[in-house]
């Protein structure tokens, strides 16, 4: 009998860390949980600690954990803080950590696996978008894997299975279009937050969603399948597939193209991430060919999405650009979140963000980490004077 897999999971009470769970409970003599990680929401927290039995605790500041320790008592150890979190990522016990963090925070953590030689499976898209380069060169200098997540670049790492990268004529990510993907342009001014946040297909975070709306996350992805896969952004093509059916294709030089299919089931990629590289059976929902009335698909505009477009300028700019775009528009999903700014303010902040963010030719992990905060400060400050 092959030995459990030793495995963390950072961001444990979020969309993607529930349902890693979820996978990980279908099949538990496989995985030893050596650690999880999350941020507020202690009630959950305490019943994945009684059912999974980590060896450790992360939460993310003293005050929580204060909290936790206050009404909650268990035998494994608890810490708090960056730097525990951090230390956790880094423990060369791990076999995979699981990175569920949401946005800048999760890139330091998974920096830290990568270093140690460990495998990630990685749904925090910002890591790469942020610290693309740095991540991909340390990987592979150590030999550590970076496993997708997330369901179009893991539909391309099965599609790419057996298959000789350099044969890639394009890779093609389908996106549902979200919830206004019909919506009259005229009335995005209005949009609200409940109407953004009611994705039409996908059960994820309120970030995500909002992220899935004006389609900033398929831009992110396309720069995160510039780094994955090492091809180019003229190689890199969006389309709206409304029904979430196929979850993205690869198109070879021969004009032979790959589609990896299924149901709208995050389980599904985070089944084949943390088993990579073998499938294990389980009982999640199958698709039903018989039911499907048909497959649309459309190309995104400009003027309905100028996120997405807006990412593609900062991966043709690169260097720091693609972290300035990420600082900007978490400040900006925030803002939204809280009712400070409009719809269409995402992008107009971006956008400013990106013309005044100064260009540094090949970048440092430091450097990056200046680009993020001056560019949360200058979104900010934009933000402030769009209230006045």
């Amino acid at each position: 009998m092959n030995r459990k897999k030793k495995i963390a999971i950072l961001g444990s009470t979020g969309s993607i860390g529930v349902q890693t769970l979820n996978v990980i409970s279908n099949n538990p003599e496989m995985f030893d949980i050596l650690c999880l990680t999350a941020n507020n929401n202690l009630p959950l927290l305490s019943e994945q600690i009684a059912e999974f039995k980590p060896r450790k605790v992360v939460i993310a500041n003293k005050a929580s954990y204060d909290d936790f320790v206050r009404h909650y008592n268990y035998d494994c150890e608890i810490t708090y803080g960056e730097e525990a979190l951090v230390e956790i990522a880094a423990n060369n016990e791990n076999d995979l950590v699981v990175s569920a963090l949401v946005g800048f925070s999760g890139v330091m953590p998974t920096l830290a696996a990568l270093r140690a030689g460990t495998d990630v499976a990685l749904a925090n898209k910002e890591t790469l978008v942020a610290a693309g380069e740095i991540m991909v060169n340390l990987a592979k200098k150590t030999g550590a894997k970076i496993i997708a997540i997330d369901s179009e670049h893991n539909a391309i790492l099965q599609c790419l299975a057996g298959e000789n990268y350099a044969d890639i004529e394009k890779i093609i990510l389908t996106s549902s279009g979200g919830p206004f993907r019909k919506r009259n342009l005229d009335e995005y001014d209005s949009i609200t937050i409940s109407e953004a946040l009611n994705h039409p297909n996908w059960s994820m975070g309120s970030k995500i969603t909002i992220d899935s709306a004006t389609m900033m996350n398929k831009g992110f992805e396309v720069i995160e399948a510039h780094w994955l896969f090492d091809i180019s952004p003229a190689q890199i093509e969006v389309v709206i597939h409304p029904q979430s059916i196929i979850h993205s294709f690869v198109q070879f030089k021969d004009a032979s193209i790959k589609a990896q299919m299924g149901l709208p089931d995050m389980r599904v990629p985070i089944s084949y991430a943390i088993h990579y590289p073998n499938r294990v059976a389980n009982k999640f929902p199958r698709l039903d060919f018989m039911s499907l009335t048909g497959l649309d698909f459309w190309q995104p505009t400009r003027e309905r999405y100028p996120c997405l477009y807006l990412a593609y300028e900062s991966l043709r700019i690169g260097k720091n650009s693609p972290a300035a775009l990420n600082a900007a528009n978490e400040v900006c999903v925030s803002s939204f979140l809280k009712d400070e700014i409009k719809f269409t303010d995402i992008a107009r902040v971006i956008e400013s963000i990106l013309e005044t963010t100064e260009i540094i030719t090949n970048p440092t992990l430091e450097d990056i980490e200046i680009t993020d905060k001056m560019s949360r400060r200058k979104a900010s400050e934009f933000i402030n004077n769009l209230k006045r």
